[in-house]
Parts: C-alpha cells; sequence; structure tokens
C-alpha cells in the first residue's frame, strides 16, 4: 500500500451509529448520509457495515452515487437528495432510487417515466421551510401532494424538511422551521393525506432538537464521529472514523536560514533536520496548511514548514530527532494527541465535513475493525 493512506475506523463507525439509535430512540428509523463517498470515507464499504448494522436508509446526492450503491450490491432503500436532471429520471427509476420532489415539473416528469416504464415509484415531497435551496413553499404542498396522491403510479412515502442552522446555540429559527413543517403536515393530514416517513434532523438537530426527529432522521457528520458546530455542547462520545497517515519518505539537516518550499515563505531559525512527507494537496491535504499544520510522529507534535505542495509536504523535527525514514506520521484521526479534522478544519477556516470530503481518491483506503 501507499505510504499515504486513510485507515477508516468501521467499529468507530458502529460506535456512532449506536450513539444516533440511542439518541433518536428505537421508533426511528436512520437514514445515513453517504453523498460525496460519505464524506471521503467510501461510500460502498460505509454502506456495507452500516447495512449489516441495520441501517435502512441511504442518503445520496447523485443518481449516480445510487446506481454505484446497487452495483455493489446494497439492496436498501436510497434517497436521493439533490435534484436529478431530467435525463436521469430513467437511470433512477430503473435502479429503485427514490427521489425528492419539490415542485409539479418534477412530479409530472417522474410520473412520466414511471408510467412509460411500467412501474411505480415512492418519491418525498421536500418543504423549504427555511434553508433556501430546493423544496416547495409550505403553501404549495397541499396541491403537490394532491399532485402526488391523485397518480396511479407514484406514491407519498416521505415529506421532509432541512435545517440551515440546527447546530446554532440559538434554536429559534429552528425551532420555528418545525412548527411550521408540523403545520404542513397537519393540513395534508386533514385532507386525507399521509407518509409513512416524515424526516428533518440533521447531525445538529440529533444532537438538540428531539422536536426534529419524527420518525427518521438523518445523521452525516456525527456518524463520522464529528460535531456539526463548535456551538453545541459535546455530549456525545462520537469517535472519528477516518485516520489520514503517511511515512517520512526523506530527512536532511539544513543550517539556520534555510528557505523552505515554494515561494520560501519559511526560513529556519537554527540548524535543524527537515522530514519530507510523500502527501500534499493533489491527496486532499489542504494548501491552506502550509505554515500553519502539525503532524503526529511517534506520540509527538511536530509544526508543517513551507507550503504545502501538491504532492509534498515538509515537517520541523527541530535540532535534535530520533526520527527516522518510513517513521510512521499521522495528519489527523482519532488519537487524543494529534490532529483532528475539526483541528485541521479550523486552521483552515472551514468544516470537518470538507476536512475529510477533500482526501482524494488516490490516497487510498483501509477499512478496518479493532
Amino acid at each position: 500500500m501507499r505510504a499515504t493512506h486513510a485507515i477508516i475506523h468501521l467499529d468507530h463507525l458502529l460506535h456512532n451509529l449506536d450513539l444516533i439509535h440511542q439518541q433518536a430512540g428505537s421508533g426511528c428509523k436512520i437514514c445515513l448520509a453517504v453523498k460525496a463517498n460519505a464524506y471521503g470515507h467510501g461510500i460502498v464499504e460505509i454502506s456495507k457495515t452500516a447495512r449489516k448494522w441495520g441501517v435502512e436508509w441511504f442518503g445520496v446526492a447523485t443518481v449516480e452515487e445510487g446506481v454505484m450503491l446497487r452495483k455493489a450490491g446494497i439492496d436498501s432503500q436510497v434517497l436521493l437528495l439533490g435534484i436529478p436532471q431530467f435525463e436521469e429520471f430513467e437511470e433512477l427509476v430503473l435502479n429503485d432510487i427514490t427521489t425528492v420532489v419539490g415542485d409539479a415539473e418534477m412530479i409530472e416528469a417522474l410520473e412520466k417515466t414511471a408510467s412509460r416504464l411500467k412501474v411505480q415509484r415512492a418519491c418525498h415531497l421536500k418543504i423549504d421551510t427555511g434553508m433556501g435551496r430546493i423544496g416547495c413553499k409550505p403553501g404549495e404542498a397541499l396541491a403537490l401532494a394532491r399532485l402526488i396522491h391523485q397518480s396511479p403510479v407514484l406514491r407519498l412515502e416521505g415529506i421532509c424538511t432541512h435545517f440551515p442552522g440546527s447546530d446554532f446555540a440559538d434554536k429559534i429559527f429552528a425551532e420555528k422551521q418545525i412548527e411550521e413543517f408540523d403545520s404542513v403536515i397537519r393540513i395534508l393530514e386533514n385532507e386525507g393525506i399521509t407518509a409513512p416517513l416524515i424526516h428533518a434532523a440533521n447531525s445538529g438537530a440529533i444532537i438538540g432538537l428531539k422536536k426534529s426527529y419524527f420518525n427518521m432522521v438523518r445523521p452525516g457528520i456525527m456518524a463520522y464521529g464529528y460535531y456539526p458546530s463548535i456551538e453545541q455542547p459535546r455530549n456525545l462520545t462520537l469517535k472519528p472514523v477516518m485516520e489520514l497517515k503517511t511515512r517520512v519518505s526523506f530527512i536532511k539537516k539544513v543550517p539556520s536560514g534555510t528557505p523552505l518550499s515554494y515561494g520560501m515563505t519559511y526560513k529556519t531559525s537554527e540548524d535543524c533536520y527537515i522530514a519530507t512527507l510523500p502527501i500534499g494537496y493533489g491527496d486532499g491535504y489542504s494548501r491552506l496548511l502550509s505554515n500553519r499544520g502539525r503532524v503526529l510522529i511517534k506520540g509527538q507534535s511536530y509544526p508543517v514548514v513551507g507550503r504545502v505542495c501538491m504532492d509534498q509536504c515538509l515537517v520541523n523535527l527541530g535540532p535534535r530527532t530520533s526520527i527516522k525514514r518510513h517513521d510512521e506520521v499521522v495528519l489527523f484521526g482519532p488519537d487524543p494527541r494529534g490532529p483532528s479534522a475539526e483541528e485541521i478544519a479550523d486552521l483552515m477556516n472551514t468544516i470537518p465535513y470538507e476536512t475529510t470530503c477533500l482526501i482524494t481518491n488516490r490516497v487510498p483506503r483501509e477499512f478496518k475493525f479493532l
């Protein structure tokens, strides 16, 4: 295996799913977000492991991701959380991928495709209660639900919404969304229109908004071991699933005042040993970590110095070192001594979601249980 690789701790995934189950309750189904290659962790292996645990639904962002699961033999329910192109509808229907719908045009196109292929298909009506991306306005929901309800080939299986700020300390906006969403559901019920699945809760809501659980939750980042924001109380023992590692490829001693890497943005302040690591922004270890990041070697922390290159970066080992070529290096992971994806994200002024998603496909994933 290549020196640079990501270890995916599947036992940590199962631990986090246990916590989600305990939090949401036994009456709640789980739709695990596995979009974007399961946040960089590996969509097929993550889905297979979660399916064995008991996850019944998987959330994807593209038709291609859903087809990937089907080709891997995963026969669970797959929910397309994004909006497909109309030319993708046939592939979506043929692969039994359920989609969210948010307007009449999409409902009619889905109905036309299902009718032509002589199959019946389910869909979930998406209500935009404040996210502002996709979905109908609450006042449009009844008319759209009727369209689905009256269709001979479509079935209203779910009603859903999404939170833009469920991880805020101030829950006022999210609570108003829940009230509005509840109101839509009651209006539909009064018209005799019901759906077996009602879902709204993402990771932030699972952690801090019990009113949002309904009967299905959609965990994302918390399943992979991180809180969605620093504003939430750390009341769950989430375990990071991804550990990014490499090995020292080269060591040299350089004198004080030596400039290092592109742009010569760093000069050594003393005679010291510099280690080269075979990882860079081409692997998803961001250039924003230049002169800012740190790594863990033999349990000790060392700074990343100079600009991170496409395929390599440099670490200052100090004036004396026992570190040798091929020694293991941790870039981020679950070790409390070393950087986590959250620490890396903070240095990059972003979120842990992006940290793990950035790890490119050229980095091999090693899936293991302890």
